[in-house]
């Protein structure tokens, strides 16, 4: 038996969509039905001002997904004309070329300054399209490679969970997904809303962009376990100064092997490790509270709001006060 799955979008047809999330033939239902959860399912108490989502194709009014499924979909590129942001799950084939008409509705949709979206190989798309080029971007690691040398005139960062240019936004592989949409609700309605929706899906709310895709070993093993408390009293005392030789001896470890299997756990060496908790920290304050930003730089574990700012803007691209605009949950 066939099964045929109808995709109708949250408002009716006469309405304008704010936000299109783009299928095609070979579709990978993983991407999809995440960009489908994350953001056409409102929070409670934010029903009224949600994204009104629309699925448009680029392959007809019947498609089949990467799995056999069958999708009766309601539109087709037309819907691209009335969105203010459009989301492309993962190409069929990082190898197939991407058909004219959906390449020139694309750039269509950039000149009147619409924003864009990629889960995984879709960046592929965006690419084609030449919405990437002279922008940093990325795309699932596997396919890293290929990508910067099919488009060299993209700042392809392979190793990152995705990448925010303001207009538009590239994620890496499957998982990943989730992180840019939670991202993407942490801009356009704010942190709680994004933690609403996190909760829900039983996710963390927040892992910053620059995290790496993937480390070496996950998941701990036996001879790790030695770690595990130093990194919890780390956790702890963020405010703490890395001394290697110090925490070596504490893991009863030469310092060589302390730096190999901590980068072998987490993915980064002691110092990134505790900068990235401390800007986790910091953030939190920002967006949860009304203090000071030397007040946040002191209980973030950077000592000063210089030092704060230095780092902030380093890895996050902007300055504390002007993210704290961006994302607070406080009231002004």
């Amino acid at each position: 038996m066939t099964c045929i799955v109808n995709i109708m979008p949250n408002s009716s047809p006469t309405s304008r969509p704010s936000l299109v999330i783009l299928t095609y033939d070979g579709l990978c239902l993983f991407e999809f039905s995440t960009a489908l959860e994350t953001l056409g399912t409102p929070p409670s108490g934010w029903e009224d001002r949600w994204y009104n989502v629309a699925v448009a194709s680029a392959d007809g009014p019947h498609l089949r997904s990467g799995g056999g499924l069958q999708l009766a979909i309601d539109g087709g590129l037309e819907l691209l004309d009335k969105a203010e942001t459009i989301l492309v799950p993962g190409w069929r084939a990082v190898s197939e070329q991407v058909p004219a008409t959906l390449v020139k509705a694309l750039r269509s949709a950039q000149q009147r300054g619409c924003r864009f979206v990629s889960i995984c190989t879709g960046s592929f798309v965006l690419a084609a399209a030449g919405l990437l080029d002279g922008r940093r971007a990325t795309t699932h690691w596997q396919h890293a490679e290929f990508f910067s040398a099919s488009y060299p005139a993209i700042h392809v960062e392979p190793s990152v969970l995705y990448v925010d240019e303001d207009d538009v936004l590239t994620s890496a592989g499957c998982a990943a997904g989730l992180d840019v949409c939670l991202h993407l609700i942490r801009r356009d309605f704010g942190p709680t809303a994004a933690n609403r929706v996190a909760q829900r899906m039983v996710v963390p709310p927040h892992r910053q962009g620059g995290q790496a895709q993937f480390v070496h070993q996950p998941l701990p093993v036996r001879e790790n376990a030695a770690l595990a408390p130093l990194l919890d009293t780390l956790r702890a005392r963020i405010d703490t100064d890395i001394n290697i030789d110090a925490l070596a001896a504490e893991a009863r470890m030469s310092r060589r092997t302390f730096l190999r299997r901590f980068h072998d756990t987490t993915g980064t060496t002691p110092g990134e490790w505790l900068l990235g908790l401390r800007l986790e920290r910091a953030r939190s304050l920002l967006e949860t509270t009304g203090i000071s930003i030397e007040l946040v730089a002191q209980g973030s574990g950077f000592g000063s709001a210089e030092t704060l700012r230095h780092h902030f803007r380093a890895r996050m691209g902007t300055s504390p006060t002007a993210y704290r605009k961006q994302f607070s949950s406080v009231a002004a």
